[in-house]
């Protein structure tokens, strides 16, 4: 017997214990398990790569060019010297060229390209971060509703054992002829709903779990623990900070003014465009003929200098580019403007909410205990057949409502504190 109690104690130990699972670590695990996460590390190279491209427009840019070309008609002297010949120019010509170019100075073309794909880049990390950041509110309303589900399940089953209870006793009394046998069939009826009620509810948490395995990467059965977060912390002094300072650590902000960024780079760019450019340049090439047209035969040339350009064509559209920046920037502005307001409405609610759940729960507990003395009454009551077995149904329902209702008023005030997190980003 003791070996046989050994074998079961060591078998027991051996099986794989699951940790159990806490809201913050289901965060953390949903964003090392989401998909986007490695955009990061590509953004970042896309990057490397476009500012790698950017830098190298300082290096000598070097080309190489040829034709072969047939003309109609060359260039001719009308008239001899005696003392003088000229070769006839071939109307069949050739010429390969390489060329090399220097900038000396873009007025600020190239920096300017470099701070919009910085910014840009900041763009796209941002706008990853808002949707990575908004994977926990997800993660908040399925750890809850499993946590309120399986509340909901343990409540249910309490009042089936009550139900089953009363029904024993019920179905004494009508064998001794107190109590008719459509009041033990009342008791058979809600047992039933009681248990249909309980598949529903143990199918909603299927589903929710489900979700909630694939966000973490990590399978979550029915027997894993979630831990209830601690309401240690005073839910009922809702901070007075400024709404807007607290809601400055949200990415939804950084995102903004990363926007408001690129708008800069990009009127600052739009500036350097009216500017001219300056570089060195060196030419040379083999064909004929050479710079001497009159000199009809293969030779080699080259040429060298220092070259200005200037795009005036580019003050055509400076005002109207300028007004569409400043059009898109004051977009940002009023999509910034409307994250505040309707963040600020959520602030509101959640301040009401935490008040009115606290409030809630003070009477709870009373409730609970006057609930129990009822049915404690109800159930004496039916013994003296004093009290219809309906009466009785009502008063256990009415006690395990009112147990039911204080776990989700406790659970609804913690996903009510866990919002207002989520709201500032603690």
């Amino acid at each position: 017997m003791r070996i046989l109690i050994f074998v079961s104690l060591t078998w027991l130990c051996l099986l794989p214990l699951k940790a159990e699972l806490t809201i913050d670590n289901c965060q953390k695990k949903a964003y090392e398990n989401y998909p986007l996460v490695r955009q990061y590390d590509l953004l970042e190279k896309s990057k490397s790569y476009n500012i790698s491209n950017a830098n190298k427009l300082y290096l000598p840019q070097i080309s190489v060019s040829g034709r072969a070309t047939y003309q109609s008609d060359v260039v001719e002297i009308p008239f001899k010297f005696p003392l003088f010949t000229f070769d006839e120019i071939s109307k069949d010509q050739y010429q390969v060229v390489g060329e090399i170019n220097q900038i000396v100075w873009d007025g600020g073309a190239v920096s300017g390209q470099k701070n919009i794909i910085n910014a840009t880049s900041e763009i796209e990390k941002n706008k990853l971060s808002v949707e990575l950041y908004n994977l926990k509110d997800r993660i908040n309303q399925l750890f809850f509703g499993i946590l309120l589900i399986r509340e909901s399940i343990k409540r249910n089953e309490q009042l089936i054992l009550e139900l089953e209870k009363n029904l024993e006793r019920v179905t004494s009394l009508w064998e001794n002829g107190v109590v008719s046998e459509a009041d033990v069939n009342s008791l058979k009826v809600e047992i039933i709903n009681a248990n249909q009620r309980k598949t529903e509810l143990k199918g909603n948490e299927k589903s929710y779990r489900k979700m909630l395995s694939i966000l973490i990467g990590e399978d979550i059965d029915d027997n894993q623990i979630l831990i209830v977060p601690s309401t240690t912390e005073d839910s009922n002094e809702f901070k007075n900070s400024n709404l807007n300072n607290l809601l400055t650590k949200r990415p939804e902000i950084e995102l903004f003014q990363a926007q408001e960024n690129l708008f800069s780079h990009q009127t600052e760019n739009l500036n350097n465009g009216r500017y001219p450019k300056i570089g060195l340049f060196f030419q040379a090439g083999y064909g004929r003929p050479g710079f001497n047209l009159l000199k009809n035969d293969f030779s080699f040339y080259y040429i060298g200098g220092i070259r200005l350009s200037w795009n005036l064509s580019s003050f055509y559209n400076v005002y109207n580019n300028e007004e569409l920046l400043i059009i898109n920037k004051k977009s940002i502005e009023v999509q910034k403007e409307n994250f505040l307001f309707n963040n600020n409405i959520k602030y509101n609610q959640y301040k009401v909410e935490i008040e009115k759940y606290n409030e809630l729960l003070k009477n709870d507990d009373e409730i609970i205990s006057l609930r129990y003395k009822i049915k404690q009454s109800s159930e004496a009551r039916l013994e003296n057949g004093t009290i219809s077995i309906t009466d009785l149904i009502h008063d256990i329902n009415a006690e395990n409502l009112a147990k039911l209702d204080k776990t989700i008023h406790e659970i609804q005030l913690l996903l009510s504190i866990y919002n207002y997190k989520f709201l500032v980003n603690e």
